[in-house]
């Protein structure tokens, strides 16, 4: 559903991404892996057109049409079907977490995957803190709320970068399940991740990356098959 061909991104005169090619299936789980400073950020950026890029990456959507999205405005590339959760959440810490979830809706859409109640359901703590204001949450609190916020949305596509850092193991156990309840839902989801062991759990594809490039594209049963590239390209 998304081709990437041949990306270049860059921050000013800094040449980032090398040429990236890589794919996103409908309905799949894809880990992006890397070390810090492996380009992996600068791809999600550069697929909601939030760096200067150059190449393709385009979106094919469920009526088959192929849609150009380098060019576009991040708002436009929401409103084509993709959403994204950044690293450091972007929540807004003065609105309750309702008011956030709020602010994620496609108004004028009538979603059939997900609503509030699906939200509050999938994260019951959500509910118990939905008239807080999301400022005075906890991390693994607000990495819900963000996760959830992009739903709201309705989207084919959902960015995740780094879902799990500095969350406690039984918060990372209930965002996997997250990330499994979407693609039951046939939302494909690119999880950008620095660890290896939830992409091994719940993704049905791997892709390493290293110096700006993609160095590994296979299965997760593939990539830990293969400790030369792991310990190359990945490992401390």
């Amino acid at each position: 559903m998304l081709r990437i061909d041949q990306l270049h991104a860059y921050y000013g005169k800094s040449h980032v991404l090398h040429g990236v090619q890589f794919n996103v299936r409908k309905g799949e789980i894809l880990a992006l892996l890397g070390r810090n400073g492996s380009g992996r950020s600068t791809t999600a950026k550069a697929i909601l057109g939030l760096v200067d890029c150059q190449g393709d990456i385009v979106l094919t959507r469920a009526d088959g049409q192929e849609v150009k999205l380098v060019g576009k405005k991040p708002y436009e590339i929401a409103h084509l079907g993709i959403g994204y959760v950044p690293e450091n959440r972007d929540i807004f810490p003065k609105l309750t977490v309702h008011q956030n979830l709020m602010l994620g809706e496609k108004r004028g859409h009538q979603s059939t995957r997900w609503s509030f109640e699906d939200s509050y359901r999938l994260f019951p703590r959500l509910r118990e803190r939905q008239h807080t204001e999301a400022g005075v949450l906890s991390g693994g609190e607000q990495q819900m709320l963000a996760l959830c916020r992009a739903l709201m949305g309705d989207p084919d596509l959902v960015v995740i970068d780094e879902p799990t850092e500095g969350l406690a193991p039984k918060i990372v156990e209930q965002v996997g399940e997250f990330l499994l309840t979407l693609r039951e839902r046939g939302v494909s989801v690119l999880l950008i991740e620095q660890k290896l062991t939830i992409a091994l759990e719940i993704a049905d594809r791997c892709l390493l990356m290293g110096h700006g490039s993609i160095v590994f594209d296979g299965s997760a049963q593939e990539l830990k098959a293969n400790a030369a590239i792991r310990k190359e390209w990945l490992e401390v």
